[in-house]
């Protein structure tokens, strides 16, 4: 359909972004870029993908992540910074221009933002208290020496007549657990215990650097992004360098890609490697949507997209050599095999493992400090996008109340996901941490996208996205992505979100098993979000008038059709 002017402005209430205060604009492109890449790229790339890697079937499992990235992730994410760029509007107002009826998606993507806000902060505060104690002549966790080491403690480490237990602990592991954590005074979630005023101290710190990185828009946060988001990749080639010319790593670069074909027939390898690229690109949080939203109209984000979601990829496989030259390394010490180091996973992996092993290196204290500097950078620019989503979402849809009170907002905001994560800074906050991560972001998120994917491809049209991307870009996307859209893409995520369902594997963190009654609070937190999605279409049908014919039409046509003549010179008539 030909391109033509836009009409006047429509009768109504004004529209985000315009009138009064027109909408931020990236400053550089590079800006844009490193904004989602130090999104997409984030302390999951370097603990959960080499241990996915290694677990099904090391080399062998690069196929199906591949699979899953060309037909599943890329295609999503290419989506997601199309839409975000072309309305340019959040997560929550975006729906009236799509299908107004699917409004509760972007409800219930503020909610997960939070609910993701209140444990991945205190992660980067527990790399932060790591980092303030690596200013030392003699790492703390170098040895059991230490007030709060117990008789199982054992550093094998230059010693030829170690004994290694299934009750020994290492130095590094202690001082986590007992130091930083002091989870010994947590009887489980029954009785978390009091606050850690230290990491309580880290993460009063943590939120401060957020607040100030994005009080001002994109203006600002665009600007720290130079740091953050370039800062994990040097340090990661400092670790790759020292890491292979350690004595052992390349037993660990075997065992992470020696391929074992046999996994490719089990389930469960797919359904990891769906999940891992979904997870890691990070389609549906609403951050690609925010952060494409400060985009100019005719930015190529087809090429961002497939840059971007590549970049994040090669990291991921980068970070397992990082991660397996060490654990090749620490097998050497202990004189095991690299399968009995390699067991920990998720936090454990950055928190035990990695820095035992940098407490035995020559020049420990060094690396131990540039190690947890890449942490807290990878963390924060995570948090960056994440709380951008739900700044963006909610100021676009309430743009009369919020319009030029960014800064008090975002304070409220910060404030408010400070308070939900004390929780998380008890004694035994971990155990919350680690509820929080299964059940505040799993299922639930997935279940968004899938119906994000559906409510765009089936209910706007394939055919008026296609020809929302070609008045940006000037040509229509092609047939591989339309197939991907409509069928691929949604098919994957259901399988997904249904083997996740099927498949519950008992939750267990440092030998505590958690109670049934946690499980059941856990489900109720994943639904508390999703909820808002059903709760969203009655409440439309509802209160739409007419029959219910008419109020089905009028709940899954597009409100807004056309663009604002304040926001872009040319836009697109109605595709109908």
């Amino acid at each position: 359909m030909a391109e033509q002017p836009c009409p006047g402005p429509t009768a109504g209430p004004a529209s985000p972004g315009t009138q009064s205060h027109p909408r931020d604009k990236w400053s550089k492109k590079m800006d844009f870029l490193l904004s989602v890449i130090g999104f997409a790229v984030d302390l999951g790339n370097v603990w959960r993908f080499p241990y996915i890697c290694y677990q099904n079937g090391g080399g062998a499992f690069l196929i199906p992540y591949t699979l899953m990235a060309v037909f599943g992730g890329v295609p999503l994410f290419y989506m997601e910074l199309a839409l975000g760029q072309f309305h340019r509007t959040g997560a929550i107002p975006i729906w009236k221009r799509i299908c107004p009826i699917f409004k509760g998606i972007g409800f219930a993507i503020c909610i997960i933002g939070l609910y993701v806000s209140f444990y991945y902060n205190t992660i980067i505060a527990w790399a932060l208290y790591y980092f303030y104690s690596s200013f030392s002549g003699t790492l703390p966790w170098a040895s059991c020496d230490n007030p709060w080491n117990t008789p199982d403690c054992t550093n094998y480490f230059g010693r030829s007549n170690v004994t290694w237990t299934n009750f020994s602990r290492s130095p590094a592991e202690e001082f986590y657990t007992r130091k930083v954590l002091e989870i010994q005074k947590s009887g489980g979630l029954y009785d978390v215990g009091g606050i850690r005023w230290q990491l309580l101290l880290c993460l009063f710190l943590i939120f401060t650097i957020v607040y100030f990185s994005l009080w001002k828009g994109v203006k600002t946060s665009g600007k720290v992004v130079w740091v953050t988001a370039t800062l994990p990749y040097v340090v990661l080639l400092v670790l790759l360098v020292r890491g292979a010319t350690l004595p052992g790593a390349w037993r660990g670069v075997v065992f992470y890609l020696r391929p074992d074909w046999g996994k490719l027939l089990s389930t469960s390898v797919w359904v990891d490697a769906a999940a891992q690229i979904f997870f890691s690109l990070g389609p549906g949080f609403g951050v690609l949507l925010a952060l494409a939203s400060y985009n100019h109209f005719h930015n190529n984000c087809y090429r961002d997209a497939l840059v971007t979601s590549a970049v994040n990829c090669l990291t991921s496989f980068l970070s397992g050599f990082v991660i397996f030259t060490v654990l090749g390394y620490m097998a050497e010490m202990r004189d095991v095999e690299v399968e009995d180091v390699a067991r920990d996973k998720g936090p454990s992996l950055l928190f035990i493992t990695y820095p035992e092993a940098i407490a035995n290196m020559v020049g420990s204290t060094f690396f131990a400090i540039i190690f947890f500097l890449m942490m807290i950078t990878l963390g924060l620019d995570s948090t960056f996008g994440g709380l951008e989503a739900v700044i963006t979402a909610v100021m676009d849809e309430y743009p009369q109340v919020l319009a030029g009170r960014r800064e008090l907002f975002v304070l409220g905001l910060i404030t408010v996901c400070f308070l939900g994560s004390l929780s998380t800074l008890t004694y035994g906050g971990a155990y919350v941490v680690k509820l929080l991560e299964e059940f505040g972001a799993g299922c639930s998120i997935l279940a968004v996208v899938l119906l994000e994917t559906i409510a765009v491809s089936w209910f706007y049209g394939i055919q008026r996205f296609s020809h929302d991307v070609k008045a940006m870009l000037g040509f229509t996307p092609g047939m591989f992505w339309k197939v991907c859209w409509v069928a691929v893409s949604p098919a994957l995520l259901a399988f997904i979100v249904i083997s996740s369902l099927l498949d519950q594997p008992p939750l267990m963190l440092f030998d505590y098993q958690y109670p049934e009654w946690s499980i059941s609070v856990g489900y109720l937190i994943g639904a508390s979000s999703f909820i808002c999605i059903p709760f969203y279409m009655v409440y439309k049908l509802v209160w739409t008038p007419g029959s219910l014919k008419q109020r089905l039409a009028v709940c899954i046509r597009p409100e807004k059709t056309t663009r604002e003549p304040q926001a872009e010179a040319v836009c697109m008539s109605p595709v109908l």
